[in-house]
This record gives structure tokens, C-alpha cells and sequence, in this order.
């Protein structure tokens, strides 16, 4: 259908509904991988289009400013969509909807992605940003794969959500983003499940066993991980080394876990041996992990003397593989487990001058401040939402003369980034990294450097907290007179 008004060009576009088909260009990508196209100047955001294509695409979601539809047929093919993946390919793995790109074009969108977050987010110019760092190898990458139990035509099976549906499974026999030994693992169990007769838990009747299957492997080492997720029930033990329990409808992974093989994943980078528990953070990509704390390195341009805090650090990878750089490393997670794997492996790789702190990153900064002494360096490395405004504040706080920040989603990183600079630091350096070929999704590592003194922009809180302070000390003073 047409999205104009062929009676008044000049009037505004006409909004598409849900459940509508049209036909657009696709004229470019959005961050997150959806392609761009505007019917009558009605903006419509399309999974499975590619700059270039002419699609027929149906509306998936409808807003005054914009819609979400996806592509059911590519009707004019862009000249570089590879001719060799079809529009329905990427369900047989779901996470990998940019591969009719080419590997080349996928690094130049996410280049210009990040340029565009932190200079249309973050109102930042005068940029920095080096060349992307390419994957080293483009699929069979993954160390870590999270597959669904689900049902088809009364078979129970393992697999994928299609995207936008959370009430169906595909099932996936290979996934070309994992090695062939995670989908072994996945293989066998599926197999044992449906030997022991065993059903998928249902979302929409909360019925049903079955719920996830997690697979870790370590890369290096070898070590293959398998956590079997499920309803509480009574079933035969699981070929599986770690079992969690989830009670009521939660979609979460997370409950307690039980042992029944290896308990935590044993992992090497650079130098390092490192071991995991299951719900420890680690960067899903071994090999390029190496080359984003290698570039963190970089920027950080420690000479051996300075106090580093690795904040966020996980298991401590990026503290410990800096520590012979620095004179002291401090580390600080929230999670308790992550912090005992951090010890252990300060231990186990014999690195006396690391220490590491449980503790909320809002919360936790000034305590250690108070403890160790203002950093020389800070590195962060965030979930994908990034710093929240106290957080950022928080850093601030530390006055460190160099922060490295390693970023999953520029356009969280921008916000931060235009926070720091309002503050007093330069965005010295910006480099991207492909640590996901296939998928839109982007990491990067930007260098801010203070010059100059902090600029401490005061929040409504603190501003409270400080008048406050500030009057009963006033009140203490007159009392004393």
C-alpha cells in the first residue's frame, strides 16, 4: 500500500498499521541492524533488509513517528546482498542477521555506527576514532550459547525464539556461531531429554520441565560446560555438570544450581588462567577478548607505577592481565562469585599486587577511594545500558588522570561520554571492535584524559545532601560559641 497522500504531497505521511504490507527501499542501516525506509516519508525500521533492497515487508509495530516491520520478501535485491544467503536464512541462526553482508561492509556500518552515536548522542566533534580491529575468525565463535526448549507438531525441541516471538522455538541442529563441540553438547542432551520423555515448559500455561540449556566452552582449554535450566520436577539425573531450578514463570536463567559435574569453566587468556563460575561475566568472543584488553592496554599507557581500578571486573580479566603494567591493581563487581574467581585466579597465576572488592559500583567507589587512595587509571567495563548519571558522578569523584572505558552499545557510551567531557576530560581515543561477526552488535574502547581540574557537575541529590551538611554544621559551629 501506499503511504501518501496522492490528493496533498505536502501532508503528513500517513502512519502504516499493524498487520499492513507495503514496498520500500531500504536506503541504510540502523544501530541494532534494522534497515531504514521511509514510504511517503513514513520512517519504518524492517528486519531482513538490507541498504539497497526493494522489500515487501509487513508492520510489526505501529507509532505516530515511526513503525517496525519485517521483511517477508525481498523483491529487487540490493547488488551486495550475497546471493548465496536467502532472506530466511538467519533463522537457522537467528543471531546472525547480518550475514548477506559482506564481511567488509559489516565492519564499515559498524565503524560508522559508532562515529554517529557520539557525535548525534553525545554532540561530541573533533573525534579521534582509529580503524576497527576485524574478528580473526567470522563464524564459530561463540563461547557461550543460551538455547530454548520448545515444542513443534507435539516434539519436544532445542533451539532459537524467531525474533519478536518468545512463545516459539526453532529448532537448531548447528549453529554457526558456536563450535561444532557446543553443539554436540547441545545434541546429546536434547537426545537424553527425549529419551527420558521429557516436555519443554510452556510461558503461556506456565506448564512443562524443560527450559534452558546453557553451554560454555572453554576455548583454550578445551572444557566443555553444560547447566541444564528447568520447572522443579522429578526426572532422572541430567548428563549435564550444573543444574538450576526455577520456580513460578520467571524467563530468568538464574536460581539455584546444584553440581553434578565441573563447576566452574577454566579458561587461558594471554598469560592468564582463569576459571569462571557459571554466572561470572566473561566476554563471549576468547579470542578477539584479547584483543580488546590488548587495545585497553594501550590506551591505558600504564608504565608500572600507577594505582589502577578495574571497576565492573568480572572474574578480573582485564585487572590481572594489567597488573604487571601497574603498581597496584583494585577490583570491584557486584557479584560475589565473580569476585571469589578473581581472588582465586590472583592466586592461582601468582599476582600479589591485585586486590578485589564486592561492592555496588554506585555505592562502592567512595569506600575505596577511602581505602586506597585516588587512582592514577581507571578502566570500565559497563553492561550494555552503560553509567547511569550517579555512577558516572561517582567516577568523576576518583579525579583519575586517564579512564579507559570498553563499551558493548555506543550509543550508551555517548551519554557517558558527553558527561566526562562536561566534566573536565578529553576524548583523546575512540577504536571499535568486531568481537560479534554477523550480528549489528559492536564493542569499543575509548580513551578520556583529564585536563586540567575536575568540573564537578552537582546533582539535585547532592546539591541537597551538601546544603544539608552544610547547615548542620553551621547549627554545630553556633552551639559551640
Amino acid at each position: 500500500m501506499s503511504a501518501t497522500n496522492p490528493t496533498n504531497p505536502t501532508s503528513q505521511p500517513t502512519r502504516l498499521r499493524r498487520g499492513e504490507t507495503f514496498e520500500g527501499e531500504i536506503e541504510t542501516l540502523a544501530y541494532g541492524g534494522r534497515g531504514i525506509t521511509k514510504p511517503g516519508g513514513y520512517v519504518v525500521f524492517v528486519n531482513g533488509g538490507l541498504p539497497g533492497d526493494t522489500v515487501r515487508a509487513e508492520i510489526t509495530k505501529s507509532k505516530k513517528g515511526y513503525a517496525e516491520a519485517i521483511a517477508t520478501e525481498v523483491v529487487t535485491p540490493s547488488r551486495d546482498r550475497l546471493a548465496d544467503v536467502d532472506i530466511h536464512q538467519d533463522e537457522a541462526c537467528p543471531g546472525a542477521s547480518w550475514q548477506a553482508l559482506s564481511y567488509k561492509q559489516q565492519l564499515a556500518y559498524k565503524e560508522e555506527h559508532v562515529a554517529d552515536a557520539l557525535t548525534r548522542i553525545g554532540k561530541l566533534g573533533d573525534l579521534s576514532i582509529d580503524p576497527i580491529i576485524g574478528a580473526d575468525q567470522q563464524w564459530r565463535y561463540r563461547n557461550k550459547v543460551e538455547y530454548s526448549f520448545g515444542e513443534q507438531d507435539g516434539e519436544l525441541v532445542l533451539g532459537f525464539h524467531p525474533r519478536g516471538r518468545w512463545d516459539e522455538v526453532l529448532d537448531i541442529e548447528d549453529c554457526h556461531l558456536s563450535s561444532e563441540a557446543t553443539n554436540q553438547a547441545r545434541n546429546e542432551v536434547l537426545a537424553w531429554a527425549k529419551t527420558e520423555g521429557l516436555n519443554a515448559y510452556d510461558p503461556r500455561d506456565h506448564r512443562g520441565t524443560l527450559r534452558n540449556l546453557v553451554v560454555r566452552e572453554g576455548r583454550r582449554t578445551g572444557q566443555i560446560q553444560t547447566r541444564l535450566v528447568t520447572s522443579r520436577a522429578n526426572f532422572p539425573r541430567p548428563p549435564v555438570d550444573l543444574h538450576t531450578i526455577i520456580d513460578g514463570p520467571s524467563g530468568s536463567t538464574s536460581g539455584p544450581t546444584g553440581v553434578l559435574g565441573e563447576e566452574t569453566l577454566r579458561e587461558r587468556i594471554f598469560d592468564l588462567d582463569i576459571e569462571l563460575s557459571h554466572d561470572a561475566f566473561f566476554q563471549t568472543n576468547t579470542e578477539m577478548a584479547e584483543k580488546l584488553y590488548g587495545l585497553a592496554a594501550e590506551y591505558a599507557g600504564l608504565t608500572g607505577r600507577e594505582k589502577l581500578f578495574d571497576l565492573f571486573c568480572g572474574v578480573g580479566t582485564i585487572g590481572l592481565s594489567l597488573a604487571g603494567q601497574a603498581g597496584q591493581v583494585w577490583g570491584l563487581e557486584i557479584v560475589p562469585d565473580a569476585i571469589e574467581n578473581a581472588k582465586r585466579n590472583a592466586k592461582a597465576n601468582n599476582i600479589t599486587n591485585a586486590r578485589f572488592v564486592a561492592a555496588n559500583a554506585r555505592t562502592g567507589m567512595r569506600p575505596l577511594i577511602e581505602e586506597a587512595g585516588r587512582p592514577d587509571v581507571v578502566t570500565i567495563d559497563p553492561p550494555r545500558a552503560g553509567l547511569s548519571a550517579k555512577i558516572v558522578r561517582r567516577l568523576i569523584e576518583c579525579e583519575a588522570r586517564r579512564i579507559v572505558y570498553i563499551s558493548c552499545n555506543p550509543t550508551t557510551l555517548a551519554p557517558n561520554a558527553a558527561q566526562l567531557v562536561e566534566a573536565g576530560y578529553r576524548l583523546t581515543r575512540v577504536r571499535p571492535v568486531d568481537m560479534f561477526p554477523q550480528t549489528p552488535h559492536i564493542e569499543c574502547v575509548a580513551q578520556f584524559d583529564l585536563i586540567g581540574e575536575v568540573r564537578y557537575v552537582e546533582s539535585p541529590t547532592d546539591r541537597k545532601r551538601r546544603e544539608r551538611d552544610e547547615r548542620r554544621q553551621a547549627t554545630k559551629e553556633a552551639r559551640s560559641k
